[in-house]
């Protein structure tokens, strides 16, 4: 039997962790041994074990920059891939995937791989943040076995990275039939008739839900969903008030896509940066009109007439046969 152990920096929920949740849980129990080793306690954590996935917590890894603790993680990581002896480590998220990858490197793994859920160096930064981050990323490639990216927008990039483009496959990140609810909470929270504007995500700068609130206050017509949780709930909630638009945009919190993109009657996705969306797909299959910025794989999915290549039994197929 062979021993999958994932790697990821947060064990909150986003793109990224619905990821490695599906593969690590979809995995057949008679062939794989699975682990999932995360930074910080999370919602994905608690599902992780609901599930009866092993869990290792690596209490240094973290998102920010800290040598510090970037030394830390990698002493910490090396002393587990060692204890574990697993026959794949698959990093995901950039931190995770830095350290993760010199420490599997250091603990002689005998097979390192990393998913770029979108190149972090296309977040809008100065050119020397991105330049030192551009190569982290291809040190990181580099020193892993396979890299898989989950779109062709972002496979061009990692063609023309050095010594890394024959190493790297696109395999979309996929998603099964769902069945979605009648969004009665959202449509609840507005006056009858109001045409709503919604969108779910991790509120972060990256998903830029405040260029919705600036839409809604130039607006006066315009009703707005946002849901999900981050780092950007305060600052949203301070927009909110500072504009007097408390009845026309509201948040909601984390609540699973199923069961509001139904109260929506547009769905937007208004991102700076973004890998390939399990959110749009779900639209998608939602039967929503979609308004978007084109970033990353988006247009991948708004362009596509054929979804079946973003199902989730095609996601596990192809990386099934880089653990084997």
């Amino acid at each position: 039997m062979k021993k999958i152990l994932f790697v990821i920096t947060k064990a909150n929920w986003g793109g990224a962790q619905r990821y490695v949740f599906d593969l690590a849980t979809a995995l057949p129990q008679n062939e794989f041994e699975v682990s999932v080793a995360f930074g910080h306690k999370g919602w994905l954590a608690d599902e992780l074990i609901r599930a009866g996935i092993t869990v290792h917590e690596i209490k240094s890894l973290q998102r920010d920059v800290s040598f510090g603790a970037d030394i830390a993680s990698f002493f910490e990581l090396r002393k587990l891939f060692k204890k574990l002896e697993p026959d794949t480590v698959h990093l995901n998220s950039s931190k995770a995937g830095g350290v993760g990858a010199l420490a599997a490197r250091a603990a002689g793994i005998p097979n390192i791989l990393f998913t770029a859920h979108g190149w972090p160096f296309w977040e809008p930064r100065n050119t020397v943040a991105r330049a030192c981050i551009w190569f982290f990323s291809w040190l990181t490639a580099l020193l892993s076995h396979h890299v898989v990216v989950i779109s062709d927008y972002d496979l061009r990039v990692a063609r023309a990275m050095p010594f890394v483009g024959k190493k790297t496959l696109r395999i979309y990140n996929g998603i099964k039939p769902m069945t979605f609810g009648p969004g009665a909470d959202i449509r609840a929270a507005f006056p009858p008739g109001a045409k709503v504007t919604g969108t779910v995500g991790e509120l972060n700068k990256n998903k830029n839900q405040q260029a919705l609130v600036e839409q809604a206050r130039a607006n006066p017509e315009m009703h707005v969903a946002i849901v999900g949780e981050g780092t950007e709930r305060g600052a949203l909630e301070a927009k909110i008030k500072e504009y007097g638009l408390g009845e026309r945009v509201k948040l909601f919190g984390f609540m699973p896509a199923s069961e509001v993109l139904r109260g929506f009657d547009v769905f937007v996705l208004p991102s700076l940066k973004e890998g390939l969306p399990y959110v749009l797909l779900e639209a998608r299959q939602a039967g929503l009109p979609i308004v978007a910025n084109r970033v990353g794989g988006v247009g991948e999915i708004l362009d596509s007439k054929d979804l079946k290549e973003f199902s989730l039994e095609q996601m596990l197929e192809k990386t099934l046969a880089l653990y084997r």
